[in-house]
């Protein structure tokens, strides 16, 4: 089987991410070739490979109709089976003839609008089940929405000579403890809320110094700087600019926090297990999906500053003991329901019954 994954976004995040590693991972069946176009600039294009199954078509803003033949022309010279878009750039511009063979699945990362951008697709993917739920609702038969969660990959432990230089070079004091975040610098990631949490704990727990590390970039960058500086807090906190592979931050931190306004499921939530950390989030409607409180990681209200101040003492006060039995069982969580296997699986099991309908259709 054959399938392209078409992605409208130039910027690399969670959602882009998250289409990389599906790429690839379908790539790796030998049973499976996975085609990927993207736009033709930006961190995502360079991201992805040159060779030739990688095609770039330039989906501009709106009706961009010579894209719109571009991708029709793709589709017909690769001859796809699936052919599978990415939120509503991607999904708006793929325009399938009636009597095309390929299958166009629509994969929603978001409560988006439908009639436009997604209603013309043959079926649909939310990654959690209140997104389906809201599919259904919006109209879109329940026969063709899916449910297939995200995946990461498990990593490899960063060594400790790499994690000692890491340390250096962010001036962490080797015994200090670090809270860790990364994200788009843009209001529904949070940050605010996490700065001024932070600003509410002690400097020291038993002794040891206490940082916030912040791996990101964004429009809100200088905003949160002064934020920091405002509260008393540049001597605390770290920025580590955008990270390609948050890895090394991750193995560096003690604990995780998720801060967001609204996150439809969380991909940092998955990583922050992938390495075992424990995990503090605000009740998103990804983390309610995720989180079972107080077993696999801890829940705090949205914009709420002070309580998840709170949280966070309680959290650090738990020591090592209380950050392992979270952290492992996150990791559990990860394992048994967001494997990369699992996930693929799922994804390819799809494929084939969409497939198998057409045909009956046909």
């Amino acid at each position: 089987m054959r399938s392209m994954h078409i992605i409208g976004s130039r910027q690399l995040g969670g959602a882009e991410s998250f289409f990389m590693r599906l790429v690839q991972a379908l790539g790796e069946r030998p049973d499976h070739q996975a085609l990927s176009v993207s736009r033709p600039c930006g961190p995502l294009a360079a991201a992805l490979s040159d060779d030739a199954s990688h095609y770039r078509v330039a989906m501009r803003n709106g009706w961009d109709l010579p894209s719109v033949w571009a991708i029709r022309r793709l589709v017909r010279r690769a001859a796809p089976d699936i052919v599978q878009t990415y939120m509503g750039r991607a999904t708006r511009l793929t325009r399938l003839p009636r009597n095309s063979p390929a299958v166009h699945v629509a994969r929603l990362g978001g409560f988006y609008k439908i009639s436009g951008y997604y209603r013309h697709a043959d079926a649909w993917v939310g990654n959690t089940r209140e997104l389906c739920d809201y599919l259904v609702q919006q109209g879109l038969p329940a026969a063709s929405v899916y449910r297939i969660g995200n995946f990461v990959e498990l990593p490899e432990p960063t060594d400790s000579t790499t994690l000692a230089a890491l340390r250096t070079s962010l001036q962490i004091p080797e015994e200090a403890l670090v809270i860790f975040s990364l994200g788009r610098f843009i209001t529904i990631k949070g940050f605010n809320d996490l700065l001024s949490a932070f600003a509410e704990l002690a400097a020291e727990y038993d002794g040891r110094p206490l940082y916030l590390l912040l791996a990101g970039d964004g429009p809100l960058k200088n905003q949160l700087h002064q934020q920091a500086a405002d509260l008393g807090l540049a001597e605390r906190v770290r920025w580590a600019g955008w990270q390609k592979n948050p890895a090394p931050y991750f193995d560096l931190a003690d604990l995780f926090v998720c801060p967001s306004t609204h996150e439809t499921l969380g991909n940092v939530i998955l990583e922050a297990w992938s390495h075992r950390k424990p995990v503090l989030s605000t009740t998103t409607p990804g983390a309610l999906e995720l989180i079972e409180d107080g077993v696999n990681g801890l829940l705090t209200p949205v914009q709420d500053p002070g309580r998840m101040a709170t949280e966070l003492r309680e959290l650090l006060q738990a020591g090592p003991p209380g950050w392992r039995q979270l952290g492992d069982k996150g990791f559990e969580t990860l394992r048994s329901h967001h494997s990369k296997e699992a996930v693929v699986e799922q994804y390819l099991a799809m494929y084939e019954e969409l497939q198998a309908r057409k045909g009956r259709q046909a």
